[in-house]
């Protein structure tokens, strides 16, 4: 499938460099992200450390890099939790219909009544402030999104011919929706996928500024921002690094995501 627009190029090439210079961050930098440099400490950019170091005297570039991964990682999680939970969910109550389908209708009602980032605050703040409560309080509201999604392609999917001949048939309710219903929802559950990661992303450097999110000394990009709000006047770069690969990466899924939708769309070929 080729992905028609520039757009969609840009965020895939910005998705793509950002991907591998996580994974390659400990092997192709000089600097460790926990070796401290207490006599230079923000200091600025230079030719020895390209973002400057921070409060303690680490290298900001190691750990912008090393913050991906904590970023990538919590996104991938919650959308893979997300989707799944809710492809499920939504597939049986579209194709039950009925009172099933009230059900988890109201539950999604009450869910979406939720501001998502207060309820994600929440739940962490009862949990405590870890990676996988992290996790868990996005995806907690998270599935609701593909839920409905998913619940609407099915509706169209079970009134179609061949899946009125698989029932006819004889084939059991989970072959007909794994087979022939579920997968009609994947084009656009992918797009939405896509687009859920930059969501993901953002909560996880929302909670951690907040201080709930991933703990010191790992490096978070929220966590990074939060520490560089005392200097932004005497170190800017402290903040101005961290918070542009997060502006970068949640643009990038966004054109990436925008991409898809348009190849996707059969009304666009």
């Amino acid at each position: 499938m080729m992905l028609p627009s520039g757009q969609a190029r840009v965020g895939m090439l910005i998705v793509a460099v950002v991907v591998l210079g996580a994974a390659l961050a400990p092997i192709a930098l000089p600097w460790d992200s926990a070796t401290q440099d207490l006599p230079n400490r923000l200091a600025g950019p230079s030719w020895q450390h390209w973002f400057g170091l921070d409060e303690l005297g680490r290298d900001i570039l190691a750990r912008v890099l090393l913050g991906a991964r904590v970023s990538l990682l919590v996104g991938v999680v919650v959308v893979g939790v997300s989707s799944t939970a809710g492809m499920a969910i939504g597939g049986v109550s579209g194709y039950y219909g009925g009172r099933i389908d009230q059900v988890i209708g109201r539950v999604m009602d009450v869910l979406m009544a939720f501001p998502g980032m207060l309820l994600a605050i929440a739940l962490v703040a009862v949990l405590g402030p870890s990676l996988v409560n992290v996790v868990i309080a996005p995806a907690v509201i998270g599935w609701v999104g593909y839920a409905r999604l998913v619940r609407g392609q099915v509706l169209r999917a079970r009134e179609f011919e061949y899946v009125t001949a698989a029932k006819a048939l004889g084939a059991g309710t989970v072959r007909i929706l794994v087979r022939h219903v579920l997968p009609t929802a994947l084009p656009p559950l992918l797009v939405q996928a896509t687009l859920g990661m930059a969501g993901a992303i953002l909560s996880e450097a929302a909670l951690s500024f907040l201080g709930l999110g991933v703990q010191p000394p790992t490096p978070s990009w929220g966590t990074m921002i939060n520490g560089g709000r005392v200097h932004l006047l005497d170190a800017p770069h402290l903040t101005i690094f961290p918070g542009l690969f997060l502006a970068i990466v949640v643009l990038g899924f966004n054109f990436l995501g925008d991409g898809l939708r348009d190849a996707l769309d059969p009304r666009r070929k």
